[in-house]
């Protein structure tokens, strides 16, 4: 198993279109040097109590577990709208993490959060601000999208200073635009970028 320090990418997605987004953080991430990106999902929920998952899924990343978020160098958390808020799976399995909040275990780990939508002002800021409010509680450090990034400005569909964001159409078919993959892939950089800078400052202190 590798040694190098890693951003958990954890995201839920039903049709493609977060998973998508998930890929190109991880893209991010990866363009720099002495970090890797973990690329982990969550099983749905089921309101019959008899349904059991597959313990792997059938294609796309492995199901997190909480050694995943435990040693991660920083997070980020990905899932479509649901009503303004992150999807109910990814929500059930951040309500399973009170050990590590306890513990403080992701104290001063920078994180990030992304999001779809299948109309343009579907929630997406909302979304996304929901989504930060756990990891302000577990004392993570949250990093956005600054505006130096230049596609804020220039976006016609996905893109907030909260975190990237995807219009992903009614039959969430719609591949992400240029704007949004360099949005989604900065956000991946700056991500790691600054856990690699905190990570360096743990090591000082």
């Amino acid at each position: 198993m590798s040694s190098q320090p890693y951003i958990l990418i954890l995201y839920y997605s039903r049709q493609g279109a977060t998973r998508a987004m998930a890929e190109r953080l991880a893209a991010g991430v990866e363009s720099m040097r002495g970090i890797e990106a973990r690329l982990r999902t969550v099983p749905p929920v089921s309101p019959t109590c008899e349904a059991v998952d597959p313990e792997i899924p059938a294609e796309g990343a492995i199901y997190a577990d909480l050694d995943d978020l435990r040693h991660c160098a920083g997070l980020a958390l990905g899932s479509p709208t649901r009503f303004g808020n992150m999807a109910a799976p990814l929500k059930y399995f951040i309500d399973t993490t009170s050990e590590l909040w306890l513990g403080g275990a992701l104290v001063d780990r920078p994180a990030t959060a992304f999001t779809s939508t299948s109309s343009l002002h579907g929630g997406q800021e909302t979304t996304l601000i929901s989504m930060l409010l756990p990891l302000l509680h577990h004392g993570m450090v949250y990093a956005g999208l600054p505006y130096s990034e230049v596609e804020l400005m220039e976006t016609q569909a996905g893109g907030t200073p909260y975190g990237s964001s995807h219009l992903a159409g009614k039959r969430s078919d719609r591949p992400l635009d240029d704007h949004e993959r360099r949005l989604a892939f900065a956000q991946g950089k700056r991500l790691a970028r600054l856990a690699l800078a905190l990570e360096r400052c743990g090591e000082d202190t």
